[in-house]
């Protein structure tokens, strides 16, 4: 009974309401996007980022922001961070991790890649496997699953 009367009350219930009540019930989480990037000698774009946990070096990209699409964000981050444009853009997969939703792209670089943003302490291209010592195992993988889906 009580669940009908609670139905009911919902369905009346105008629709900025009930978004608004969803929106405090839920957990509040993020989004990034980053992607693996080739140049046409088959090396891969890494970033020694500023903000990046441990070692700096990994992948390219950033947060998502509001009403952005993940294929949107990632071209707007790596055009930011590099100046680069991107070609024949892959999602390769999503994975979460904790309150973190990741997208993960596979892409080919078009341009010249040169530092643009104060989040960039520098750039490079690297050979699979060639990666700088301490970058983390974490990023090392990402890259190798990304290169394994061909």
């Amino acid at each position: 009974m009580l669940k009908k009367i609670v139905g009911k009350i919902w369905r009346k219930t105008p629709n900025i309401l009930r978004v608004r009540a969803i929106r405090l019930s839920q957990t509040k989480f993020t989004v990034s996007v980053g992607a693996v990037i080739l140049n046409e000698k088959g090396e891969i774009l890494l970033l020694d980022h500023v903000l990046r946990p441990a070692s700096g070096w990994g992948i390219p990209g950033g947060f998502m922001n509001h009403s952005e699409q993940p294929h949107e964000a990632i071209k707007r981050e790596i055009f930011e961070e590099t100046g680069l444009e991107l070609e024949d853009l892959q999602m390769m997969w999503m994975r979460t991790l904790y309150l973190h939703i990741e997208v993960i792209f596979r892409a080919k670089a078009k341009g010249n890649a040169e530092v643009k943003s104060r989040e960039i302490n520098s750039l490079g291209w690297f050979k699979p496997e060639e990666y700088p010592e301490e970058m983390s195992k974490g990023q090392k993988e990402i890259i190798k699953k990304v290169l394994s889906k061909n």
